[in-house]
């Protein structure tokens, strides 16, 4: 393709030597301006090198900064030394550098490119002359510049490996793009890169505490957004606010956003935050695992003794993943059935001498997704069951997660707690802790055919079963519900009936079911990707094919994202929740792995005697029923003491009977 731009130089494919041209390989032009390099543009390239892998950013005084933006680190070759940089991180390099665009793969060397001056008025030698200078001053500029190898930059991420849902989106629009519409993106992205650098030394400080469900009650459900007083008196509703040290593992929380100003962090969480204390086993369930940057983010990982990751990968990606873990840590790929799924559940299980952590989340585990993203978060930690009180009925939450686990047919993996001594730890090792202060209902998909006694089990009729045994207040009957997500199915009028119905379940107490009520679809729009933290990279975090958006019957759905209350309208939302409210007022509301898709909840067939799934997900549901019946359960925590827990100075847990007032009625029986 033509470009008015000057060529400044070019990437050759070299053998592993890192002298020796690679023969019918033609070389990667590099002109001036930025230089989206992937996939596409690589010999031999797999899935682990994302669409848009890198940025070279070429001037005109021959520096070369190379941006990682796709999802797996790359590593620099410079004489005799190399540096790997992971996604996010930038660097200057120079003519004769080597980069390896996926650590010891696809080695390519940067080489300048004569102007047309000096080929037009120099001779030979003196061409040659220039391009030693030129190589020489890129070298110095270089050396220069290992340093500051790793400068944090927002990603520029645009086609990764993402949400897929029955159809996998791929970038064939991308191709139609052309030269300069694509130059046009990235110039507008690294202007939002420099804005968001100027930003984030304001936000650097993580300050942990606790943030409420309600608080995160509207973070998306109307184009018109909900003051500070608003989200102060939808806290107060749920009664769990409390003081900076309370260390309660109870509530839902979002996510620490980096570049957000101090106030919008507050409370939030980070990975270390959540993974911490004596763990001696950690099952950590996800879409994508980024190995290099989750031990970086949380090093106790590197001394628990026992770790198991589930995943879903396969091919290339796959072999990274061996390839990347510490050698003690067991993998499991739990078994898809059916095409077009995904293991997509996003969880963790930790086991500590006194009892589990249960974490359920929307973020995968890469830097992006725990940094860049609106993300939320919930957590409760279980004691081991008192064995001298005898056999007690299991709760519906502790049948619900063993039946989960189950049907990831692990086999499991010996382990050694301490206090306890050599345990084998599988599904059914986990109805060995008591969960009857469970504050939350899991909602589970698996994937299969599933009919007869599994019909209700996962899925929307999982939810709609656990609706129907509800009661709620009156004002709830028509209310809105909201579907926020962010990736969009391909989906049909008589699917959104199937999949309402289920949403729309339960009753008042005085038995009226509440019935249908308006549709919100909460999904940012162009405009809110251009104007977010990351540029238009964020889009490649909310993909859908057009055709799904552009559904007419869709058309009167759709809402705007809009977070100013907690800072993130311009976090670009990976959340995902469903709920139905009433002005301030909450019925319930969901957190979960699961997108708009009848992948992730299932559609019926058979004429309603079948219900089809083909992907695993999970979520938390909340409920009026559980936190009334649980508000003056002492909080248990694996990594501190009741006493902390509980003393006055450090926990106000009382308000929580407000709800009643603030949230809706409770009834002793529900």
């Amino acid at each position: 393709m033509l470009t008015s731009k000057a060529q400044l130089g070019r990437l050759q494919a070299v053998e592993d030597d890192g002298s020796t041209l690679k023969s019918g390989v033609l070389p990667i032009a590099l002109f001036e301006g930025p230089n989206s390099i992937g996939r596409d543009d690589l010999v031999s390239a797999n899935k682990q090198v994302s669409r848009k892998h890198v940025v070279l950013k070429t001037s005109s005084d021959c520096t070369f900064e190379l941006s990682v933006i796709g999802q797996n680190p790359v590593v620099i070759k410079s004489g005799s030394g190399k540096r790997k940089l992971l996604p996010n991180a930038r660097a200057l390099i120079s003519a004769g550098d080597i980069i390896e665009f996926l650590p010891g793969k696809m080695p390519y060397k940067l080489t300048l490119e004569p102007t047309e001056d000096e080929l037009v008025h120099h001779s030979s030698r003196d061409v040659q002359s220039r391009r030693s200078s030129q190589a020489a001053h890129c070298e110095e500029s270089g050396a220069r510049s290992l340093s500051l190898l790793l400068q944090e930059c927002k990603p520029s991420e645009t086609k990764k490996k993402r949400e897929l849902e029955t159809i996998i989106i791929d970038s064939d629009e991308d191709e139609q793009v052309s030269k300069k519409q694509k130059q046009q993106l990235i110039e507008d992205e690294a202007f939002a890169q420099a804005v968001q650098a100027e930003e984030d030394g304001a936000a650097r400080a993580s300050i942990r505490g606790n943030v409420s469900l309600l608080n995160e009650q509207h973070i998306g459900t109307s184009s018109s957004s909900k003051s500070p007083r608003a989200a102060n008196k939808l806290d107060e509703a749920f009664g769990v606010d409390y003081e900076a040290g309370c260390r309660s593992s109870s509530t839902f929380r979002l996510m620490q956003v980096k570049g957000l100003p101090q106030w919008a962090n507050k409370g939030c969480v980070n990975i270390r935050g959540v993974i911490q204390g004596d763990v001696q086993v950690a099952l950590l369930s996800n879409y994508m695992v980024d190995i290099d940057w989750l031990l970086e983010a949380c090093p106790r990982l590197k001394t628990v003794p026992s770790v198991v990751i589930f995943h879903g990968e396969s091919g290339g990606s796959l072999e990274l993943l061996q390839a990347r873990k510490p050698n003690s840590w067991l993998l499991h790929k739990p078994p898809l059935r059916l095409s077009y799924g995904t293991h997509h559940t996003k969880a963790m299980f930790l086991l500590y001498p006194t009892g589990i952590r249960i974490v359920v989340h929307t973020a995968n585990l890469i830097y992006i997704d725990w940094n860049n993203k609106s993300q939320g978060l919930w957590t409760q930690d279980f004691p081991y069951k008192n064995v001298a009180a005898g056999e007690s009925k299991p709760s519906p939450f502790e049948n619900d997660l063993v039946e989960y686990l189950q049907a990831l047919e692990w086999t499991g993996c010996i382990a050694i707690i301490s206090g306890i001594g050599e345990v084998h730890v599988d599904a059914a090792f986990f109805r060995k802790f008591d969960y009857s202060s469970a504050m939350v209902r899991l909602v589970a998909s698996v994937p299969g055919y599933h009919l007869g006694r599994n019909l209700t089990k996962w899925g929307h009729l999982k939810l709609r079963t656990i609706l129907q045994e509800q009661h709620f207040e009156e004002h709830f009957k028509g209310s809105p519900c909201v579907y926020q997500f962010s990736s969009l199915g391909s989906l049909d009028e008589k699917w959104m009936g199937e999949f309402g119905s289920s949403i729309q379940a339960g009753s008042t107490f005085g038995n009226e079911q509440l019935g249908p009520g308006p549709v919100q679809i909460v999904w940012p729009t162009v405009e809110d990707i251009r104007n977010s933290l990351e540029g238009y990279a964020a889009g490649g975090a909310v993909p859908s094919p057009l055709k799904n958006v552009e559904r007419a019957f869709l058309s009167k759905y759709w809402y705007r994202w809009q977070a100013d209350h907690t800072g993130r309208s311009r976090a670009i939302p990976h959340i995902k929740t469903f709920l139905r409210y009433n002005d301030q007022r909450l019925a319930w509301f969901l957190l979960t792995s699961s997108n708009l898709s009848k992948a992730a909840w299932g559609v019926l067939q058979k004429n309603g005697s079948q219900l089809m799934i083909r992907s695993y997900e999970l979520g938390v549901l909340f409920l009026p029923s559980l936190v009334g019946n649980n508000s003056n359960v002492t909080p248990f925590s694996c990594t501190y003491s009741s006493s902390i827990l509980c003393s006055p100075e450090n926990c106000r847990t009382g308000r929580t009977m407000e709800v009643k007032d603030n949230y809706a009625t409770q009834s002793s029986s529900h």
